[in-house]
């Protein structure tokens, strides 16, 4: 049985599976950031201090993916909904337009994390996040990129389009929960619980949708995105800013060895720690050791 939704009800879940020390609910706010173009993208302000890092969630994840990781942190911080996910409005040209993207995302940092220490950006979150530092390296002190580089390998990466290119509705909560743990098989049930009442809503109807825009391989909006992720490579060559890579080295990871290669090629001084028990989610199967690593790197 489903209850009633509250998104600030559930961090007491995270906390205790991950053994964080829990005194009550963290402060978190829900706040729009209104664009030129009359849109708005929603954010999730933890804390009442001078924010000091700023994430980007994965494709068809949102702004929840971190609650574990900020509940480890412990600091204040901004996660936003990426356009076109979560509670934030399409985007500019596609939910999945990583340089139109950025240009937005830029409005949100300066408006709600001008003085962030770290970008942190996982998965599509990551390859925006590296257009981000183009449009805006001044806001971009340091780089995190969880598990993506601007290198994406179909065969890699086909798992994760096979979950999200599944059905367009589902029949009850416990059929849209069955599937989601049979493609995330080192998660626990309650934190798969978890993230689908944050990612998807019951219509009228009493079947579930996701809150994410669909996209499939042969969708044009794919193709366009796709073919913008090239040239991410050349913004990295060029960045000043420190950068560091986690990642996961479970199958499920989309990182392989030519990925680090060129990535230290293009930005010789990068760090790189690999997480031995994560796959690609690493917000997700390692979230207090990532936490830590963000933690050393901008303290």
């Amino acid at each position: 049985m489903v209850t009633e939704y509250d998104e600030f009800s559930m961090f007491h879940e995270n906390a205790e599976e991950y053994g964080i020390p829990y005194d009550g609910p963290p402060t978190v706010r829900r706040e729009a950031t209104l664009l030129d173009d009359g849109r708005a993208l929603s954010s999730l302000v933890w804390g009442d201090g001078e924010p000091e890092y700023f994430f980007l969630h994965g494709g068809a994840q949102n702004a929840h993916t971190w609650d574990t990781v900020a509940l480890a942190l412990g600091r204040p911080l901004v996660c936003v909904d990426l356009p076109g996910h979560g509670h934030s409005g399409p985007g500019r040209d596609g939910s999945l337009d990583v340089h139109a993207n950025a240009r937005d995302l830029a409005v949100v940092l300066r408006t709600l994390a001008p003085k962030a220490k770290a970008v942190i950006g996982m998965s599509l979150g990551g390859m925006t996040s590296i257009a981000l530092a183009h449009v805006a390296p001044e806001l971009v002190r340091k780089l995190v990129l969880v598990d993506v580089t601007p290198t994406i390998d179909p065969d890699r990466s086909a798992h994760i389009g096979a979950f999200v290119n599944g059905p367009e509705s589902f029949d009850s909560f416990d059929e849209l929960l069955e599937r989601t743990c049979a493609f995330n098989p080192t998660r626990s049930v309650a934190s798969m619980r978890r993230g689908i009442l944050h990612n998807a809503v019951q219509r009228d109807d009493g079947t579930w949708v996701w809150r994410y825009a669909r996209f499939r391989a042969d969708d044009a909006e794919t193709d366009v995105s796709m073919a913008g992720l090239s040239p991410l490579w050349d913004i990295v060559s060029e960045l000043e800013m420190p950068l560091l890579l986690a990642r996961g080295m479970r199958d499920q990871s989309v990182v392989g060895d030519e990925d680090v290669a060129e990535l230290l090629r293009r930005k010789p001084d990068a760090l790189v720690v690999e997480f031995e028990r994560s796959g690609h989610s690493i917000q997700g199967d390692e979230p207090v050791e990532l936490a830590e690593t963000i933690r050393d790197f901008a303290p």
